[in-house]
């Protein structure tokens, strides 16, 4: 025994962990620069906005997976009806979503957290979505030694 973790060691989990680790990152960042540059967006501190980071995640992973959803029954929906509600139910979820992430922020901080008002955290998400996507991108394992 050498005491170093070789791949037979290697748990599946811990992959997705550490995407949830970085994801975390991320959004403190932007949360941050969020923060700094839009007046309407305020925290009162950096362990505020780590927890509101987190609370974030947590909302935004919950959408994700609710939206795949509705995408989902909007694809299956033969009829016309079929298409129809469920595009609203898309609608409804991507809007619903920014007044469940500004409910849940006045729920847990009060005043001491404001995301501002629907058009700045709608903005704050797709920052937040985007970024994310962008970092994920930057840190995948490359498919080609060449691409190296």
């Amino acid at each position: 025994m050498t005491g170093q973790a070789g791949p037979a060691d290697a748990r599946p989990w811990t992959a997705a962990r550490r995407a949830d680790v970085v994801d975390l990152f991320v959004y403190v960042v932007v949360l941050n620069l969020a923060v700094e540059h839009v007046p309407s967006v305020l925290s009162e501190g950096f362990t505020l906005s780590l927890l509101t980071a987190a609370l974030l995640k947590i909302t935004l992973e919950l959408v994700i997976r609710a939206k795949a959803a509705a995408v989902g029954r909007f694809r299956a929906a033969t009829s016309l009806l079929g298409r129809v509600v469920s595009a609203l139910g898309v609608w409804g979820l991507a809007v619903g979503s920014k007044l469940v992430v500004l409910w849940l922020i006045d729920l847990a901080f009060g005043g001491a957290v404001s995301l501002g008002g629907f058009v700045s955290v709608t903005l704050l998400v797709l920052a937040l979505l985007m970024s994310r996507r962008a970092v994920r991108w930057l840190l995948r394992e490359p498919l080609d030694p060449d691409e190296v």
